[in-house]
């Protein structure tokens, strides 16, 4: 029995001596991000950048790996069942913790198979309207809206988008009929509302901005807990009145496999957090409009907690239908 005991020990004993050799050298191999949509968007670039940094400091190459596809799940799928060894990472926008109440079955449990090492950055929502519409106010386009019901349509960057779920929780809020179109992106929906095809718009601030300070949109509000300085003269949806909680923005988020040792995650959350406040990295982002955040693991897993409920009422409440 005793013997048995001793080999037991040694063995754990052995098992530990490993698994802290394996993370005092990591990476010992080449590191994949997973970007689980098309190359060329903000969740692409902010992942090029955070690999480009990485490389230079933890001496192997971080490469992106561009998996589209079913809203992001297809990626997400690949990051969750990869082998828990930080070498397999995931760079996801919002999408990671709305498509568990937007679609019926998604192939990862972000409690289980997904490790938060920390939200890399984020850029808020944004109410505008076409400079021909008459309102200046929110106040105005619900009055307006509802002079008109059914007859006003919004442009969103796409289904199940944060900019689409914050609009359709505003019009939820306001009890507005008030008619969605969805964009395949943020380029389309945006040009739409510019061009004056669709009179009012939901969608992520730094591609707006420019377009508000011309004159050619006119913002409403912004879906922060406080005003930006891009815009000072843009309220929240709060200072504009509009009750609930309407704060939402587009996250750019790190995960490794679920069970990748806390270590690595630590190192790897630390790195990320110099490469994000990078002075060439951290001038990018303004120009993006990405507010470099690289919170810890610990409260970047408080936000999802938060997050995931938020986004499924918001559905509910919408009566959005699942996706099979």
């Amino acid at each position: 029995m005793r013997i048995a005991l001793r080999l037991a020990a040694f063995a754990a004993t052995l098992c530990l001596v490993a698994t802290a050799h394996a993370q005092g050298s990591y990476p010992s191999q080449n590191v994949k991000i997973i970007v689980p949509f098309a190359a060329g968007g903000p969740t692409d670039t902010m992942a090029r950048l955070i690999a480009q940094k990485l490389s230079e400091s933890l001496g192997k190459q971080f490469y992106v790996e561009n998996v589209p596809g079913a809203g992001g799940n297809i990626g997400m799928a690949q990051v969750a069942k990869a082998p828990p060894d930080g070498h397999t990472l995931l760079l996801v926008s919002s999408s990671v913790v709305v498509n568990p109440s937007l679609y019926e079955k998604v192939p990862y449990d972000i409690n289980k198979d997904l490790a938060p090492v920390t939200l890399a950055g984020s850029s808020p929502n944004i109410l505008v309207v076409h400079s021909s519409v008459p309102v200046k106010t929110v106040k105005e386009l619900a009055d307006y809206v509802k002079a008109n019901p059914g007859k006003v349509s919004f442009a969103t960057p796409g289904f199940g988008t944060t900019a689409s779920l914050a609009a359709e929780n505003f019009k939820y809020a306001l009890k507005l009929d008030i008619q969605p179109v969805p964009f395949n992106g943020a380029g389309p929906a945006l040009n739409a509302v510019v061009a004056g095809q669709v009179p009012i718009g939901v969608m992520a601030l730094p591609p707006t901005a420019p377009h508000v300070k011309a004159g050619t949109l006119r913002a409403l509000a912004l879906t922060t807990e406080k005003r930006m300085e891009i815009l000072p003269d843009v309220p929240t949806m709060a200072e504009a009145g509009v009750p609930g909680d309407q704060v939402s923005d587009v996250m750019q988020a790190v995960f490794a496999p679920g069970g990748t040792p806390r270590p690595i995650i630590d190192l790897l959350q630390k790195e990320i957090a110099k490469a994000v406040n990078a002075p060439d990295v951290k001038a990018k982002l303004d120009t993006l409009g990405f507010d470099a955040i690289a919170d810890t693991p610990d409260q970047f897993a408080q936000r999802i907690k938060v997050e995931v409920p938020k986004w499924a009422k918001v559905i509910e409440n919408a009566k959005i239908e699942k996706v099979k």
